[in-house]
């Protein structure tokens, strides 16, 4: 077969595959656009997802005829004055995106400098229909219709116009995040999703688009090294999510998905977070053009640096620095049931053993008040801060493989005695493998037993967030948890898994909303069932620093004996260790 150069029409299809992947991404360039023509107020408009519809309104420099015209062409651009394309400080620079766009969509542009006439072009999949002047206010207006609705052979690789819709938001929230100096507006059929003033301030811009907690749980970032400037929010270690679709990254306003980046904030947060949940940050790295290399691919998402040590360190040292200076700040959300634990409670006397204890309640001072947890319990009714006689005696360390309970150490793990040597449990860990080995059982035998709240829970969440939950409501009812929609941002939470307790419902379908956002939308929840019980378990276990009586420290430890995969937690970790008391005696010098 001899070589043939290609047709104009199908080399822009060709080039539209690269740059043009999704509604999304067609979207994200046109916001590009206009980001970079000066524009002080872009306006978004979609319809079914970006698929039917994307319009992008802004109030920039606006085009003439020519230019109109010679923007249709491959490779013809306005931000490269020279041919140093390494110094380029837009965030596009190709030339490729609007012809790409207009081979497999219908693409009008309407346009109008200051002080000049306005004109309309119209591009039907690569053929111009319509070119005429036109009455538009200054600015740029640019319509995408049917976005493949002439190539089938990609229109049916789109996904749900609720799926393609998600990740518009997430494009044109990263870009708004980049520039806090532009108001933006994002609508989707006919109704208001986002909407930013301008002249916020970055921490302001960022928690306005994420999550208006993280203003009040999150340290400012501001460091300079080698050349470069770290700037940006970053979330205190106890602000955490269990995806890691909260993490921004910038880089000369640029947003980047960067593996150098991604792992310098892993790393800055390794000793603060556990290994399954993940930091809430937006960074924003500004470097000379000269040492990075943006033209590296076509969706210019990814950078490379020319010393990609020295981005890391700098990371990872000015976010170190900056938590360093929250001290010993938390986060800043009280949980209902732990400002309900504050009680009056009656304290009735107790007659003393005949070994006299110290008097514990009179610790807590004179004013008759006791810090009481009301958090549900494992099996029996939560130990009171004082001494109690024994109902009944222990029982003996021989009968049970994994011992007699005699005490907790720390308030996380259980220290029992068995016939062999010390066994120490961290109660977390065990109580989450237990529940999740429930959760399994209880699936393969029809579905979950629910609880009905008496008052129904109501969880604030992005609207993308609510559509994922609610696209799923059906199978997460068969898990036990029972959701419904409560307006655009909110879901109502009327049942739970019984066997959860009453744990933290927000946090737990915060949680599930990440997971099924992260996960692949193809699966249905049942093939991933792991990942969904592993979830609800973790938010249903008994947590670490919860007082247990020793009724429930040897519920807990019977339970483990009976049930598989007790000897590890949901994360792989061990949830018992054992020191034989062979051990014990070459520790104290007897062996």
């Amino acid at each position: 077969m001899s070589i043939r150069r290609l047709p104009e029409h199908l080399v822009n299809r060709i080039a539209a595959g690269e740059v043009v992947e999704r509604p999304a991404s067609a979207l994200k360039e046109l916001v590009e656009n206009a980001i970079d023509a000066h524009a002080g107020r872009i306006l978004v408009r979609l319809a079914g997802g970006g698929i039917d519809l994307i319009e992008v309104s802004d109030d920039g420099c606006g085009m003439g005829p020519a230019d109109m015209a010679l923007a249709l062409e491959r490779h013809a651009t306005s931000k490269l004055p020279d041919d140093r394309i390494e110094a380029v400080t837009t965030l596009g620079f190709r030339g490729e995106a609007l012809p790409s766009i207009a081979s497999v969509a219908r693409l009008s542009i309407e346009s109008r400098p200051a002080g000049a006439e306005g004109w309309l072009r119209t591009v039907d999949n690569g053929e111009v229909v319509e070119d005429r002047p036109a009455a538009v206010p200054p600015g740029t207006r640019i319509r995408v219709e049917g976005l493949f609705a002439r190539v089938p052979a990609r229109r049916k690789f789109l996904r749900s116009p609720r799926s393609e819709f998600a990740a518009c938001v997430d494009q044109v929230r990263r870009l708004a995040m980049a520039r806090p100096d532009i108001a933006f507006t994002l609508e989707h059929d006919g109704r208001r999703v986002l909407g930013v003033q301008a002249g916020e301030s970055r921490p302001e811009r960022v928690a306005a688009l994420t999550d208006r907690a993280l203003a009040m749980n999150s340290v400012g970032l501001s460091w300079e090294r080698e050349g470069m400037r770290l700037g940006g929010v970053a979330g205190l270690p106890t602000f955490h999510r269990g995806v890691a679709d909260h993490q921004y990254l910038f880089v000369n306003g640029r947003p980047v998905k960067d593996r150098v980046l991604s792992g310098a904030v892993r790393g800055a947060y390794a000793e603060m977070l556990a290994r399954d949940r993940h930091a809430v940050v937006a960074l924003f790295l500004d470097v000379d053009p000269d040492l990075i290399d943006v033209n590296v691919h076509p969706a210019k998402t990814e950078v490379r640096f020319r010393d990609p040590a020295a981005a890391r360190g700098l990371i990872v040292g000015g976010l170190r620095r900056a938590l360093d200076g929250a001290g010993f700040r938390a986060v800043q959300r009280p949980a209902a049931d732990a400002m309900a634990a504050w009680t009056t409670e009656p304290v009735a006397p107790v007659a003393a053993p005949a070994a006299s204890l110290p008097p514990l309640a009179e610790s807590s001072g004179s004013s008759g008040f006791a810090f009481h947890d009301r958090r549900p319990t494992f099996f029996a009714p939560p130990p009171q801060a004082r001494a109690e006689v024994a109902v009944e005696p222990p029982p003996a360390s021989t009968q049970f493989p994994l011992g007699a309970a005699r005490g907790q150490v720390a308030r996380t793990y259980i220290v029992a005695e068995a016939e062999d040597g010390l066994v120490l449990v961290d109660q977390h860990a065990a109580h989450e493998r237990l529940v999740l080995e429930r959760m399994r059982a209880a699936m393969a035998t029809g579905g979950v037993a629910r609880q009905a709240l008496l008052i129904p829970e109501v969880v604030e969440l992005d609207e993308v967030s609510c559509d994922a939950l609610e696209d799923k409501a059906v199978e997460l009812a068969e898990f036990g948890l029972e959701l419904e929609r409560f307006g655009p941002r909110a879901m109502l939470v009327r049942a739970t898994p019984a066997m959860l307790g009453q744990g933290d419902v927000i946090g737990l379908v915060t949680d599930l909303a990440d997971e099924i956002r992260a996960h692949d939308a193809a699966l249905s929840l049942k093939e991933r069932i792991d990942h969904v019980a592993a979830t609800m378990a973790c938010h249903g276990s008994v947590r670490a620093g919860r007082v247990l009586s020793v009724v429930e420290m040897n519920a807990l430890l019977r339970e483990m004996e009976v049930t598989p995969h007790s000897g590890q937690c949901n994360h792989g970790r061990p949830t018992w260790i054992k020191l034989a008391h062979g051990d014990i005696e070459k520790l104290f010098g007897r062996k």
